[in-house]
């Protein structure tokens, strides 16, 4: 399979999913028996109209929150167990700001002037920063996740794809909801949920969610739980049908998260302090929180998000809707981060992020026999601005403090359109036109002492500054999209497309103009362009479908932020840092995406999914040398597989499931190149859940085991020391490993009135 993959070409794409597509087909005797069950039809909204998910000619899926909350689904991390080609997990050192990665494109670094290779949507609102965006699954309709670029449908443009969060409707009747959860490591949370209607064309809810747990593992300086929990959570919403062509909403949400600074595990004693290995790759002797390092934030560890948004729908006509879509967002983060995760003040940062979005979209749309169209306009105006020190205590004291404000202004218009050549025989076409101002406000400077006195250090001596300066660029695009659909017959549609997706250029705030007077000029932008193929089947009279998808995407100019030690004074020990970004010369990615769902018997059902990656640098310009062998395509394993089993039998006035399931994934590399100590072998995660459901949908029950298995799984990590480092800082070898949850059992119980 590998030599298939490395040959992978648009044309050969085709012939595999049309052979597979020919090897999936049922015999004509199979497919005419008739059964008194099928599948359930889904529902999505990816090309902003209803439709059912077979008839929409991308590679999207879509998980319904009946689904989630049956396989017991905490966040939307574990939606990557599930879906081919997306890795989401959360960034180091945090508990909630997300790193997501689709078909082999996304963004590591949270820091301001770094913008998400994948979008993130909460009810249709673009969530510009990855702080806090590692949902919690509570109070959810369904989850849909677009694979490949998107921009010509809605919201703001996304070069890897996107995914949407999308909240449950306000019913028309009173519907009171309260779920309770207990499970290992004192897992304990609790979610309530109510809506009613107050007259007959106003309905408001609320949801209010508490979440905790202790740690995995132990800070073993400081005492506190390490790897834990204490997130709260609520959101208020209100919809108002003033006429039956009216609808208006209204939700406002807020979280909390409280959860204790996270460090890695250390592979190797400490270089000077020798401290040795620990023995639990989830314990950690961490102390920055209760050190002079992060005074200047009380060794605070918590995130604030919050956000309203207006949406108004209006019927003009039968065929066309006008939809408005108005958001404001901010959230707010101190952050510990201990680089070293000792107890003594090697490499210590203390982190302020604040960020703020007001964003505003109009949409046309337009549903007539043959005509399907979406026009719209959106607007951005954000502000994302970091503070962090880096204090190398054993170093002087040496402290290198960083503030960057970068603004982004950014305005787009763009249409899709869909006209039905024949009954059988569709055309989309589509684009979008964007401008990108972005503006950096950016100040770095070394001072002697424990801290800088940005955080609360006055006494601190100023050394000399290495970056200030203030600059602005404004980047404009056209990205084209057009789609060719066929439907063969009634059960299978297959469907052929090219789309481009484009990340505006910006600027490092981590960058020394006084250094490296470029970088006063900022990163271009990243273009990627797609080509895919795929086959949509209905079969065994809708007890199964088949969705298969391959695509080829040439990426320009990747986007790929770092940071490395610099020696101010010559001596051998790297006193400070300097961040850099490159932009790539070019990748290939390649892949094959499968997606099953098929009912064996009516009580017996089985799901699964694959994708084989093909994600190669192919050229890497450093210093005019291309150095592309020696690079890796970042978060994106070669192989990943799904393999689900549910059985449901009548038990107690109500049905009783058992659901297992499998997934796999292949070797991942964390960076752009590969250190082993880093970087994840091949692994597997085994779960399972026992789930009873009263037959009025009143009661739920449920058990739910997750990797069961128990594998120590590394999902993010620092490289400052040995084992294949880019660049040391610090005294200590400070190289750290970050942990996905080892097993887990969990007791649900869920009432509603």
């Amino acid at each position: 399979m590998v030599v298939i993959m490395q040959t992978f070409t648009p044309r050969s794409a085709i012939a595999l999913a049309v052979s597979l597509a020919a090897a999936t087909q049922l015999s004509p005797a199979l497919a005419q028996t008739e059964t008194s069950f099928a599948l359930e039809e889904v529902l999505v909204t990816a090309r902003r109209r209803s439709e059912n998910l077979q008839d929409v000619p991308i590679a999207v899926t879509a998980l319904s929150g009946d689904a989630l909350r049956m396989r017991g689904a905490a966040d939307i991390s574990e939606l990557a167990q599930i879906i081919p080609s997306v890795t989401l997990e959360p960034s180091r050192a945090t508990s909630t700001t997300l790193t997501a990665f689709i078909r082999g494109v996304g963004q590591q670094d949270p820091l301001a002037g770094f913008e998400q290779g994948v979008a993130l949507y909460l009810d249709d609102v673009y969530v510009a920063r990855p702080q806090g965006s590692l949902l919690d699954i509570y109070d959810v309709e369904r989850v849909e996740v677009l694979r490949g670029p998107q921009g010509t449908l809605y919201g703001r443009n996304a070069v890897g794809g996107a995914i949407k969060y999308v909240t449950r409707r306000l019913s028309d009747q009173v519907d009171v909801r309260l779920k309770g959860s207990l499970g290992t490591y004192n897992q304990q949370a609790l979610v309530a949920t109510a809506s009613a209607p107050i007259t007959d064309t106003l309905r408001v809810g609320a949801t209010v969610a508490r979440l905790t747990r202790d740690g995995y593992g132990k800070n073993l300086t400081t005492g506190e739980e390490h790897y834990d929990k204490d997130l709260f959570a609520y959101r208020l919403s209100a919809e108002w049908l003033p006429s039956a062509d009216w609808l208006i909403r209204l939700a406002y949400d807020k979280s909390d998260d409280k959860t204790n600074p996270v460090a890695g595990y250390r592979p190797f004693p400490g270089a000077v302090s020798g401290v040795p290995v620990l023995d639990d790759v989830y314990d950690t002797t961490a102390g920055a929180s209760e050190q002079i390092s992060t005074a200047g934030i009380n060794g605070n560890n918590q995130v604030e998000a919050e956000g309203i948004m207006m949406s108004i729908d209006w019927n003009v006509s039968d065929a066309t809707t006008l939809r408005s879509i108005t958001a404001y967002r901010e959230d707010y983060t101190e952050s510990v981060i201990d680089f070293d995760g000792l107890a003594v003040m090697d490499f210590d940062a203390p982190v302020i992020y604040d960020n703020e979005q007001l964003s505003q979209e109009f949409q046309l749309l337009y549903n007539a026999d043959r005509w399907n169209a979406v026009a719209g306009f959106y607007y951005l105006d954000a502000t994302a601005s970091n503070d962090f020190d880096v204090v190398l205590g054993q170093i002087g004291p040496v402290t290198a403090y960083t503030g960057g404000t970068v603004d982004t202004e950014a305005w787009s218009v763009f249409a899709d359109l869909t006209y039905s050549l024949t009954d059988q025989l569709s055309l989309s076409v589509g684009g979008r036109y964007t401008e990108d101002k972005r503006t950096a406000d950016i100040f770095r400077a070394n001072y002697l002492g424990f801290g800088s006195p940005f955080l609360g250090n006055d006494s601190a001596i100023f050394l000399g500054a290495t970056s200030d300066y203030e600059a602005s660029n404004t980047y404009t695009d056209f990205s084209p999209r057009i789609n060719l659909s066929y439907a063969i017959n009634d059960t299978a549609t297959a469907y052929a497309g090219y789309s481009q997706g484009w990340k505006a250029g910006s600027f490092d705030p981590r960058g020394a103009n006084f250094i490296t007077p470029e970088v006063e000029r900022g990163f271009e932008p990243e273009t990627l362009d797609s080509w895919e193929v795929g086959l949509k089947m209905t079969w065994l009279d809708g007890r199964a479908v088949t969705n298969i998808a391959a695509f080829y995407s040439d990426y320009e100019d990747m986007q790929i932020p770092g940071s490395v030690g610099v020696d101010s004074d010559n001596d051998g020990v790297n006193d400070g840092f300097v961040g850099t970004v490159t932009n790539a010369g070019k990748a290939e990615i390649s892949g094959f995406e499968l997606e099953g769902n098929i009912m064996l018997t009516e009580r017996l059902s089985a799901q699964m999914s694959l994708s084989l990656l093909d994600a190669e640098i192919k050229e890497w310009l450093f210093n005019g040398v291309d150095i592309s062998e020696d690079r890796a395509v970042q978060n994106t394993p070669e192989e990943m597989a799904y393999l689900g089993v549910t059985y449901t039998l009548p038990v107690a006035k109500g049905d009783l499931s058992f659901n297992a399931n499998w997934s796999y994934k292949g070797d991942v590399t964390q960076f752009e190149t590969e250190v082993p100590v880093i970087d994840q072998k091949s692994h597997d995660i085994i779960n399972a859940s026992i789930v009873w459901l009263s037959d009025d949908d009143k009661w739920l029950v449920g058990l739910h085991g997750k990797n069961l298995g128990d594998e120590e799984i590394k999902t993010a990590g620092y490289c400052f020391g040995s084992g294949g480092c880019p660049s040391f800082l610090g005294l200590e070898d400070n190289t750290t490993v970050f942990y996905a949850p080892p097993r887990t059992v969990t007791g649900t119980v869920e009432y509603r009135f």
